[in-house]
């Protein structure tokens, strides 16, 4: 099993930034992508960035610009920088981890955003 731990969600204002962190443990042997994914109420889970083990990123197009992921594989932490935060943005934000084909997710963490 994959324990993980997320950190740096909060209030903030519209036009303000977050940077969230996720820190993986346990049976951690070769762990393929990290990311961040969100949920905002009645609307279905969505990715927001991830990157892999080799260092590709994908991010989504609301995300694109304004995010910035990254990862320190030594460590089995990802980091998701968020700038010009947006109303819209409000969510759980859970992180993402892909080890051998078998997902784990966080608890998530609160992120809204004021307008």
């Amino acid at each position: 099993q994959v324990q993980l731990v997320e950190s740096g969600g909060g209030l903030v204002q519209a036009g303000g930034s977050l940077r969230l962190s996720c820190v993986a443990s346990g049976s951690i042997f070769s762990i393929n992508v990290m990311g961040w994914y969100r949920q905002a109420p009645g609307k279905q889970r969505e990715l927001v960035a991830e990157i892999t083990s080799w260092g590709a990123t994908k991010y989504a197009d609301s995300a694109r610009g304004r995010a910035t992921i990254s990862r320190d594989s030594a460590k089995n932490t990802v980091h998701l920088q968020m700038n010009s935060l947006k109303p819209d943005d409000t969510a759980v934000y859970y992180c993402h981890v892909r080890q051998v084909g078998t997902d784990y997710w966080g608890q998530g963490t609160q992120v809204t955003v004021s307008s």
